[in-house]
């Protein structure tokens, strides 16, 4: 039966993701639990800078002597830029900031990390991924019916910023996710991108040809795992009062940094997804979840946030999605046909595909576990 349409009267979250809910006031639960996270894991006042103080004291010991106290990722979006800025300026690291290049960088993203590293004076490693190997596991996603065709780039990301890491012999890396921006979310349109078996089973029953998996950087389940355990992946921006407004302005000011116009529109290719696939195909516009995450955290009111969704088209118009789809479409050598037929095809979850969830959440079990027979040990000791 299809349901009533109804929007939350908290934040713009509405019944085009068709598991939300809504308590009797009318608030949907994913503002709700998006609050509490923003309590627990957001700014907590001195308990959250005695924190960042002891994370920062902690990396300047463990690294010293060595070339860099850090590791830094950075796409020229505003949360990595604005990590970057603070880790050197205010926090005094000596950082290698990575940039993963996997064929959609806009000029303006390129820009914006040239002037922040030659300001800054950061060393910057970019790693270039094969694009005739990026193109065809690109193209598998295409055809896979999955919401989340951006996970060949932000695999690719984050196991050659691991991998950077190690070689490296950096402890440390320092990640601009944060509670404020990223809290709301529907389940159905983010995976984790680390699966590396569902990516090849993904690519196994959509690719057009057999991929070279050895020019791509990635990792298996067993070597992410093992990689973690030495090292530390750090969130500063949840330990200061961070708003994304405050953020831009300094960025703006202290290093002629250039706004791209909406979370992620940084890659050329994430910016027509969110905006043309996932509305067409899945009926869900993600800017909704985006605005949503900063009325929640209080840098945007919500009628502020429906005026700036009625004025996507303006920032967005239809003559340059259009422009943008014939590009990625040429790029991915697919035709008008192969965009009907994915806009077509049966929608479909990360279940329809080989995965490691089963393993996953065994580690979650035995990583729970493994807390609680310490805590038990410790309170045992303390008594």
């Amino acid at each position: 039966m299809e349901r009533d349409y109804q929007c939350c009267n908290y934040c713009i979250m509405d019944t085009s993701d068709p598991t939300i809910r809504f308590n009797k006031k009318g608030r949907c639960n994913y503002c709700w639990e998006a609050e509490k996270q923003l309590k627990n894991t957001g700014y907590r006042g001195e308990d959250s800078d005695k924190y960042l103080q002891s994370m920062i004291n902690e990396i300047k010991i463990v690294q010293k002597n060595k070339p860099y106290d850090c590791i830094i990722g950075i796409s020229g979006g505003v949360d990595s830029a604005y990590l970057l800025y603070l880790a050197k300026e205010v926090w005094n690291l000596h950082i290698l900031a990575v940039h993963v290049d996997a064929g959609w960088n806009t000029d303006m993203a390129v820009n914006n990390i040239q002037k922040l590293c030659e300001k800054l004076d950061i060393d910057l490693k970019t790693i270039d991924v094969d694009w005739n190997v990026m193109k065809e596991i690109q193209r598998a996603y295409m055809f896979s019916g999955l919401p989340n065709v951006d996970v060949p780039q932000d695999h690719a990301f984050f196991a050659a910023l691991y991998e950077t890491a190690h070689k490296f012999r950096i402890k440390y890396v320092l990640t601009g996710g944060n509670a404020a921006t990223e809290s709301i979310m529907p389940p159905g349109l983010v995976y984790n991108a680390m699966d590396y078996k569902c990516l090849k089973d993904v690519c196994r029953q959509n690719g057009r040809k057999k991929i070279k998996f050895r020019k791509y950087p990635h990792m298996t389940y067993l070597t992410y795992r093992s990689y973690l355990k030495n090292l530390k992946i750090l969130r500063p921006l949840n330990e200061i009062p961070y708003t994304k407004t405050e953020a831009m302005e300094i960025l703006k000011n202290k290093f002629n940094w250039e706004y791209y116009g909406g979370k992620h529109w940084e890659s050329r290719f994430t910016k027509f997804i969110q905006n043309v696939y996932l509305p067409n195909k899945f009926g869900f516009n993600k800017s909704r979840a985006h605005l949503s995450n900063l009325i929640v955290n209080k840098e945007i009111t919500r009628e502020e946030a429906l005026e700036l969704i009625s004025k996507e088209k303006e920032l967005y118009p239809d003559s340059e999605k259009e422009k943008d789809k014939k590009y990625i479409l040429r790029k991915l050598d697919m035709t008008e046909a192969d965009w009907n037929k994915i806009l077509n095809m049966p929608n479909k979850s990360e279940d329809d595909y080989k995965n490691d969830k089963a393993r996953q959440a065994l580690f979650a079990r035995i990583k729970l576990y493994w807390k609680i027979m310490c805590r038990k040990k410790e309170e045992k000791y303390t008594e």
